[in-house]
């Protein structure tokens, strides 16, 4: 019976740990910024997989006639490929981020791996526009300890989310918007996709009129829309 008994525990213990090595807002493995607390009037739009050709574009139209600003956190090798696209990211305004040069998951690799794809998607990014922030966002979300501590080694802030789209498969717009506004609460930051990790001309057509419908209303509603950086400003000031 003991030996029942512990084999069911270590088991509830590695389902746990898997868990917590994916979940976004999980912190088991260490801190990473989900957002403001509940109720704040403050969202942040975050795209991932970019550059993409030609909806990051798209996109970039929709953000600046609504006037928001997002966070987009790029691969490093489409980053290479299309440093122009990377330019006018950040020449409209915008905060980019980290998210390695391939888009592995990182809790399957080496110390010496995951150092070498953060290190690299950040020179990419220096190459295309200089300095930029010091965001990360671990692919699919996966991270364990030596993943996060390696991120802080080189001087990145890991990044995650409490709100997601679903958008990765290019659902129609009206389901993105679905998904979104289901865990809207306030404080959120938002995940969607400009881009895909498999290579550069993903549809992302409908994750652009989703943003479109998206800030529209929440903007109606009363809420302003911020980068990471500003909502990180926001939070210590709270403090």
């Amino acid at each position: 019976m003991l030996g029942t008994i512990v084999a069911a525990t270590a088991s509830i213990g590695a389902v746990s740990a898997g868990y917590q090595s994916m979940a976004p807002t999980g912190q088991w493995y260490g801190h990473t910024f989900t957002g403001l607390e509940r109720g704040s009037k403050q969202l942040a739009l975050t795209y991932d997989d970019g550059p993409n050709d030609p909806h990051t574009f798209r996109l970039l139209e929709v953000l600046s006639k609504h006037n928001v600003h997002a966070t987009f956190f790029l691969i490093g090798r489409y980053v290479k490929q299309r440093p122009d696209i990377v330019r006018e990211i950040a020449k409209s305004g915008h905060v980019i981020g980290n998210h390695t040069f391939t888009h592995p998951l990182l809790t399957l690799k080496s110390a010496a791996q995951i150092r070498q794809e953060l290190t690299t998607c950040r020179g990419a990014i220096q190459d295309a526009i200089g300095e930029h922030s010091n965001l990360f966002r671990p692919p699919f979300g996966g991270r364990r300890p030596a993943v996060l501590r390696i991120a802080r080694e080189v001087g990145l802030e890991p990044v995650m989310w409490n709100v997601t789209g679903y958008d990765w498969n290019a659902p129609p717009a009206e389901v993105i918007e679905r998904k979104v506004s289901r865990r809207i609460r306030g404080g959120n930051v938002v995940l969607l996709h400009d881009g895909g990790h498999v290579n550069i001309g993903a549809d992302r057509s409908q994750t652009v009129i989703a943003t479109d419908h998206l800030i529209a209303h929440y903007k109606a509603e009363g809420y302003s829309f911020a980068t990471i950086p500003e909502m990180m400003e926001t939070m210590l000031a709270s403090v």
